[in-house]
């Protein structure tokens, strides 16, 4: 039986990706108590990765797509955290973003958004969070974003 945040994701047309296995030493996901830190996530989705430096060979549409596909990436992995079911999760606590920009790139708030509104689309008032968004130098296979989150669960 679909749970609420099951049918939430139908409703806003979202099929979540499969889950991503580490790229280096490290685990997708951990859980101390009734928190779950995700591990960063970054805009793959299928066979498509989404690259390139904001301010250089990337524009504000390119990582605001970027930041979606890392918040889809990041609830997917609370999902297999919770045995996947969604409804267990009770607030999206904190968001961390990177965005790959150039040295004068100011825009890192603005695509976080993207990350963001993606939370609060499909969790609600839970969705709403606390979050850095800065910009770096280069981040990992040269992707435009990466997310991390902690997640409340029930």
């Amino acid at each position: 039986m679909a749970g609420k945040i099951d049918a939430r994701l139908k409703e806003l047309g979202i099929t979540l990706p499969d889950v991503l296995a580490p790229a280096a030493n490290y685990v997708p996901y951990t859980i101390s108590g009734n928190l779950v830190f995700v591990s960063g996530q970054v805009p793959r989705i299928g066979d498509e990765m989404i690259t390139g430096k904001l301010g250089d060979d990337a524009d504000t549409e390119t990582g605001l797509k970027a930041a979606r596909y890392c918040a889809l990436n990041v609830i997917a992995q609370v999902k297999a955290a919770c045995g996947g079911d969604l409804d267990r999760v009770t607030r999206c606590l904190k968001v961390g973003g990177f965005v790959n920009g150039t040295q004068d790139f100011t825009d890192a708030p603005k695509i976080i958004n993207g990350a963001s509104d993606v939370f609060v689309d499909v969790f609600g008032d839970a969705g709403r969070h606390a979050r850095f968004a800065v910009a770096a130098a280069c981040l990992p296979f040269n992707v435009a974003v990466e997310v991390d989150a902690v997640f409340e669960i029930s």
